[in-house]
């Protein structure tokens, strides 16, 4: 059965909540007793329909303010999909959530509201996806019950839609335009009888045409270490294994390899899910290999094809999605994880402040601030083994830590 991550954006109140609701009501995925819940809630605030964004706002913040405020993560289950939705907040000040739910994503659905069509959010969703290189976007264009399902509304904004698309450094996207109402269902699970002039597929039946096998990115294979395995027992004395995920493509046992930091070379000799032996491991699998030489090799380490080397830095150009309440500023500095291999840095350069307009860059004089996007320059303390994120969107991205609170301060994607 495919697996497809799918990650929801919009502005307050475009429905998103209530989108996810409808999907779980008209698949049959919400249990009788959470639907008997949704029933009294809704009843008890005088609705005289059902309000699905209960289905999803889990927190009681959440249900008091009638807004989505953390991430949520909702699962459900076609005869030929599962499917795991990220339900992002709306409000800007949580727009670094939305990267949180956004970054594992293979496909994205944008809402906008058919009455107010296209405003700053719908900017801000758009660009973090492309920052994000999320391939498969949906634009679903919701409420139109709200606007008599008047093709023109929904024609109207499809284009001011498609004008910022021109502007995306990432032309691979694919963005397909759907007219729904999540409240009243049209055109969600079910073909809608009030949209005549519309042909296309409904929400469902587009997202089961998707094949999630076709938005991973290939490129040189990368094996960060996340564990060295020693288990020292009767049955295995002498067994030293290297755990980790396989990124970029595709390893086999006898493939060649190199080590990084150190250089050294040797040959993959067994491959192994668990303890059932691979002939090979493909890309996004969780493995450990085995090498025919007694090498060094600890966490944070990489093992890579012989002739794949990455980038070997100490500095490096970034494109930072800042997620502290304090700003940053040059000087400042933290701890850089790039996979499990953790390095301190210092920013030494704040280039410029994003649009998330696509109009380009600004000066950056204050620093960057919560949920800014920017363009740094950052110092290492020991090198990183990197690729450029536009290349290998799996070891092209890092986060910085704060030294003193813990707090993941910003995701970086390396240019």
């Amino acid at each position: 059965m495919k697996v497809l991550k799918i990650a929801t954006a919009g502005s307050v109140d475009d429905g998103k909540s209530t989108l996810i609701g409808r999907l779980l009501h008209d698949t049959g995925s919400l249990a009788e007793d959470q639907l008997e819940a949704i029933r009294q809630s809704s009843e008890r605030k005088g609705y005289d329909y059902l309000d699905f964004s209960l289905a999803t706002d889990g927190l009681v913040a959440e249900r008091e303010q009638g807004i989505t405020i953390d991430v949520a993560h909702i699962y459900f289950s076609t005869q030929t999909t599962s499917y795991i939705i990220a339900d992002t907040p709306g409000h800007v000040e949580y727009t670094r959530n939305m990267v949180t739910g956004a970054s594992t994503s293979q496909a994205a659905i944008i809402l906008i509201d058919a009455r107010k069509g296209v405003v700053e959010q719908t900017y801000r969703h758009f660009f973090i996806n492309g920052l994000l290189r999320v391939r498969e976007v949906v634009v679903a264009i919701n409420k139109m019950d709200l606007v008599d399902f008047d093709q023109e509304v929904f024609e109207g904004i499809k284009a001011a839609f498609e004008e910022l698309t021109r502007k995306s450094p990432f032309p691979e996207q694919r963005i397909t335009f759907l007219p729904i109402s999540a409240l009243q269902g049209d055109n969600v699970v079910h073909p809608s009888g009030r949209l005549p002039w519309y042909t296309g597929p409904t929400l469902l039946e587009h997202l089961e045409s998707l094949d999630p096998a076709g938005f991973t990115e290939t490129g040189p294979v990368r094996f960060p270490v996340q564990w060295v395995i020693r288990p020292k027992t009767a049955d295995f004395p002498d067994f030293r294994g290297y755990a980790g995920k396989v990124y970029g493509g595709t390893l086999k046992a006898g493939d060649a390899v190199m080590l990084l930091p150190s250089g050294n070379c040797s040959k993959i000799r067994d491959i192994f899910f668990f303890d059932a032996p691979l002939e090979a491991a493909t890309p996004g699998s969780s493995v450990t290999l085995t090498l025919e030489d007694d090498l060094q090799l600890s966490r944070g380490d990489m093992i890579v094809k012989l002739g794949e080397a990455p980038r070997a830095e100490r500095e490096l150009s970034a494109t930072l999605c800042w997620m502290d309440h304090k700003p940053l500023k040059e000087g400042a500095r933290f701890t850089l994880q790039h996979h499990a291999h953790k390095v301190l840095s210092r920013v030494t350069s704040i280039e410029s402040r994003l649009s998330t307009d696509f109009s380009g860059g600004t000066s950056a004089d204050g620093g960057l601030h919560l949920n800014e996007v920017g363009e740094v320059r950052l110092e290492l303390a020991r090198e990183v083994y990197t690729d450029p994120y536009r290349e290998h969107r799996e070891n092209g991205f890092f986060i910085l830590i704060d030294p003193l609170t813990r707090h993941t301060a910003a995701v970086g994607f390396i240019s």
